[in-house]
């Protein structure tokens, strides 16, 4: 595979992992046991902590990526699927 390829797998995998992060540590309104007046209940409380969460999904991803390029470049398994 190119270098192309490789880069594509990891946007695609990151953009993945980016959604499966995004909830955690997420504590809404009804929660926190105070909410804002004109505001949905269930919408975040506090302070939106964005880099974590794009740190943490760029480690996830990058080993996500590196276990799934292993799969598909492994002897035994390209047998298996063959």
């Amino acid at each position: 595979m190119q270098v192309g390829t490789y880069i594509a797998i990891y946007f695609i995998v990151w953009w993945l992992c980016l959604f499966v992060v995004l909830p955690f540590k997420v504590r809404n309104q009804i929660d926190e046991g105070k909410w804002q007046e004109g505001t949905e209940r269930g919408a975040p409380a506090g302070v939106f902590r964005f880099w974590p969460k794009l740190l943490i999904t760029t480690v996830l991803a990058a080993v996500v990526t590196a276990l799934l390029l292993w799969l598909l470049s492994n002897p035994a398994l390209q047998e298996y699927w063959r």
